[in-house]
């Protein structure tokens, strides 16, 4: 049976490949702008260089298998380094050249440019789920649940779970507002109920050892670290826990360290990091992860495949998220389309808020649909966890939604 299914897949990457060598790109069709600026080299780049990858390889595939009939899509996509005045720049540049809607990265760039994405009237998906982005924003859409309803709802997890009164918890944070935001989120569901002590919250610099904080965590009975920060200061801190031997075999060990992590903070890239460390660790994503097969995943590979993608890029969850956006843009230009108007800033935003209830979209990257409106701006409400389990991440249940967002939103 494998046989077959991979003599399968192959058969149809030929006819693809096929496709896209023999039919002619824009015969004659409309091409709608768009741009992308994002953090493909300097801090971050291990999450924005795979998903710049995977904006570019679903757009090219939409254009060669003929998505929008004889239509185009032309995505500019250029590395801002994760700094806001180049990002500012960028985004001022496609603007002249006539974008249908932008796609953003980082927090801190989609905070500073709220205000211009109200001005310009544009429809924008961030790479960033910050909750802090869509406050007093009618045009920021969240491709999926934000950081808080993560790191609440692995909050929550940890909670159902603990054995033996209160539990102790240290969030281990990105020094900025992109680390910051959650973890007051975190203090309210435990002000309105969660039972739950934050014993400190810590924001990691650029130090090599952890080694003090972690003992010094372990002096205050610390039993969980909830992480929101990127791949690389969590595997040199698990790598670190593992040394000292203050890392929990099994979860909620008594007197051992149990970590969790939010969305950037895992994946696959993680267990590159640190192979041997990061056993047992926890984590939450919208996302569809290679290690678990099924029809999305052999979809995204196919699709890496197809464009040259090596392994450790096919494999990325950030590589799904940024064919998820470029998914969620195409299918959003595709029904403009459908319903005979022009492809305009305004009727995207239309169809956008439009995506919802039977209309609701599912790519095959994420874990549910994309259901969007005027007063609902996160895409996927699903969020799965998942565990390091013989080097690779397995799904733990059933896929969840918060319940103490719900209280004090």
């Amino acid at each position: 049976m494998k046989i077959k299914n991979i003599l399968w897949l192959n058969a149809v990457l030929v006819l693809i490949v096929m496709f896209a060598v023999t039919a002619p790109v824009n015969a004659g069709g409309k091409v709608y702008k768009l741009g992308l600026s994002l953090a493909i080299t300097g801090p971050t780049s291990d999450a924005g260089n795979p998903y710049a990858k995977g904006v570019e390889d679903y757009f090219k595939f939409a254009n060669e298998t003929k998505i929008l009939g004889e239509d185009t899509i032309d995505c500019t996509i250029r590395d801002d380094q994760y700094k806001t005045d180049i990002t500012k720049r960028n985004f001022e540049e496609y603007l002249d050249e006539g974008i249908v809607m932008y796609l953003n990265y980082s927090t801190g760039s989609t905070l500073g440019l709220k205000r211009d994405f109200e001005e310009e009237k544009i429809a924008v998906l961030p790479a960033s789920y910050h909750a802090g982005n869509i406050d007093n924003s009618n045009y920021i859409f969240l491709p999926v649940a934000s950081y808080s309803e993560q790191l609440v709802a692995l909050s929550e997890y940890v909670v159902k779970n603990h054995k033996g009164g209160k539990a102790k918890v240290a969030m281990f944070i990105h020094p900025s507002a992109f680390g910051r935001g959650p973890v007051d989120d975190a203090k309210k569901a435990v002000a309105a109920g969660l039972n739950m002590e934050i014993i400190e919250v810590v924001e990691h610099g650029k130090d090599l050892d952890n080694s003090a904080m972690l003992k010094r965590l372990m002096s205050k009975d610390v039993q969980y670290v909830l992480c929101h920060t990127v791949q690389s200061p969590v595997a040199t801190m698990l790598k670190d826990s593992s040394r000292l031997g203050l890392t929990a075999e099994t979860y909620g060990e008594k007197g051992k360290l149990t970590f969790l992590g939010v969305h950037y903070t895992g994946g696959n890239d993680l267990i590159a990091l640190a192979p041997d460390a990061c056993e047992g660790y926890f984590w939450t994503c919208s996302f569809n992860l290679t290690s678990e097969k099924g029809e999305g995943t052999t979809k995204q590979l196919a699709l890496a495949k197809l464009y040259g993608r090596d392994d450790k890029a096919a494999n990325s969850h950030n590589y799904a998220a940024g064919i998820m956006v470029a998914q969620v843009t195409t299918e959003t230009i595709k029904r403009v389309k459908a319903k005979g108007k022009k492809v305009t800033k305004e009727n995207c935003y239309n169809e956008l808020n439009a995506m919802n209830g039977a209309n609701a979209y599912h790519p095959y990257t994420t874990m549910g649909p994309v259901t969007y409106s005027k007063t609902d701006r996160a895409g996927v409400d699903m969020l799965q966890i998942y565990s390091v389990q013989g080097g690779v991440f397995k799904k733990i249940g059933t896929p969840i939604q918060s319940e103490y967002m719900k209280k004090i939103k």
